[in-house]
């Protein structure tokens, strides 16, 4: 597909048209997409985050944060932040107020890890807290850590599931008080709320396990809880019933990504990020019939897809009305003026995987050139 920016053939790129998201006027559909960094130090976000995402934001651009954690229980990965304490929340709020500076939307992502932890990480050295007592076999933990072992989960008790559902309405009703604009709830990429949703991992007995209506109550849980507490038009969700990051597969994807695209529409959420079949595992792309075309038909609110796009894929996918938005991890991360180089088909800043999760509050954090001053 090409694109002419010259007056006589002047052609509409789909990625850099507007479009309205519930009450907020979105300028283009290009989405930053939620990015585990691992700079904010202790758990808290950093000064140097106020630069970053401002970067990466435009007037009415939607940036989603990286993945902030929910309570001190909800940790796995070195340095992510959290949005429990207060002093967490009084961290962000600066962070908010750069990105809000420039026009743009920000919605946090409230986090739980689950399973994918280990007693380093928890409080009183306890372990990781799953819908299941089944542990990760070792495996290179997401971020490139050194941390290369699990600790084996204990399972939660029926009564207990309410208490972490309480923890995601608290953390939504700090991001609020911090200033962003909406949540966005993880329940993708093996974490607990996918832990709970995936059969391949969630094995209990009670009314969260078994049937696929049991291992989604959990998560319908939680949005219903975050939606009476913040309000429908400011909640998100992102789920990937087709991956098995984690070791978190499921043995009927389809009907999982269906059922929840229908289930979701019972509390008029926000909108709805789904991860593409393709992306089976962390970072790859694979062959793949399976298409989210059903789940997004399904859902009655905003779309948006992620999952190895690149900007001729992302155009199409808007114009042929497969997805309203289009999420970008890498490629945003690497080049901060990410919409605008799409408007101009410029070439594009390669990203250096080896700076991704370090904790380094500058290299390959805020130091990739912009449009002007790229070579």
């Amino acid at each position: 597909m090409t694109y002419k920016n010259g007056e006589e053939e002047a052609v509409k790129i789909p990625l850099v048209t507007p479009y309205k998201m519930g009450k907020f006027q979105l300028s283009q559909r290009v989405v930053l997409a939620p990015l585990t960094r691992q700079r904010s130090y202790g758990n808290v976000p950093q000064q140097h985050a106020v630069l970053y995402y401002s970067q990466r934001t435009t007037k009415g651009g939607l940036l989603i944060s990286e993945a902030t954690g929910v309570s001190d229980t909800a940790q796995g990965l070195p340095e992510t932040p959290g949005i429990w304490t207060k002093e967490q929340v009084e961290a962000w709020k600066p962070i908010v107020d750069a990105v809000h500076a420039k026009g743009g939307i920000f919605f946090c992502q409230i986090w739980h890890v689950g399973r994918v932890s280990n007693s380093g990480f928890q409080p009183n050295g306890q372990a990781p807290i799953s819908c299941t007592d089944k542990g990760l076999t070792n495996l290179e933990q997401a971020g490139g850590t050194d941390i290369t072992s699990f600790t084996p989960p204990r399972k939660l008790t029926t009564k207990e599931i309410p208490l972490i559902v309480d923890d995601f309405r608290t953390a939504a009703r700090n991001a609020i008080d911090a200033g962003f604009d909406g949540v966005e709830i993880h329940g993708a990429h093996g974490y607990l709320i996918d832990q709970f949703m995936k059969d391949g991992v969630n094995d209990r007995t009670d009314e969260y396990g078994g049937s696929l209506e049991n291992r989604c109550r959990f998560a319908l849980e939680v949005v219903e809880a975050v939606v009476n507490e913040i309000g429908a038009d400011k909640v998100g969700i992102r789920l990937s019933p087709f991956a098995d990051y984690m070791q978190s597969g499921d043995s009927n994807p389809k009907a999982l990504g269906l059922y929840m695209a229908e289930s979701l529409n019972k509390y008029n959420i926000l909108y709805c990020h789904m991860v593409e079949p393709r992306m089976k595992t962390l970072g790859e792309k694979d062959d793949c019939p399976d298409s989210l075309v059903p789940m997004r038909k399904a859902f009655n609110g905003t779309f948006v897809s992620a999952g190895g796009y690149d900007m001729e894929d992302g155009n199409n996918a808007v114009a042929e009305n497969r997805t309203n938005l289009v999420a970008y991890g890498r490629l945003f991360l690497a080049n901060p003026d990410l919409p605008k180089r799409f408007e101009l088909n410029a070439p594009l800043n390669k990203y250096n995987r080896e700076t991704f999760y370090t904790s380094d509050p500058v290299v390959g954090y805020t130091d990739y050139p912009f449009l002007e001053s790229a070579v």
